[in-house]
């Protein structure tokens, strides 16, 4: 699709609105790295113990953690799966206004949709469904 609108074309108006909403995406994304960096350490073993729990460790923890309920895990699905796809779908319609090549534009898009795949199905896989059956 040959599209006469560019973010170079873009008034400036709409060009700071672009650069707000980047702004304040970042915001939120590097504060969710936070988050997980605080409440994880993030290690592979921090999070296994936020998401499993620590119930049956040392007795001298400095913070104890319990095991998600598929409730609560399905809660995370729920929020991670409309937050990203909200979050791809706008920077990839960014991307498409970009004169970026059209190669380098699909390789992007592919990849973001590849990782938000193997996300959800990680995270549908650590769920406990034994209690539904």
């Amino acid at each position: 699709m040959n599209s006469n609108i560019t973010l170079r074309r873009l008034p400036k108006s709409q060009k700071c609105l672009i650069v707000a909403f980047l702004f304040v995406l970042s915001i939120g994304f590097f504060t969710g790295l936070g988050f997980v960096s605080n409440t994880t350490d993030a290690s592979i073993k921090g999070i296994k113990t936020q998401y499993i729990g620590n119930e049956g460790e040392d007795d001298d923890l400095y913070e104890m953690k319990f095991k998600k309920s598929s409730r609560e895990m399905l809660t995370i699905i729920h929020t991670h799966t409309l937050s990203l796809a909200l979050i791809f779908g706008c920077v990839g319609f960014l991307m498409s206004l970009t004169e970026t090549p059209q190669w380098l534009k699909n390789t992007f898009n592919y990849r973001a949709f590849c990782i938000y795949c193997i996300h959800f199905w990680w995270f549908v896989h650590t769920l406990d469904w034994s209690h539904l059956v």
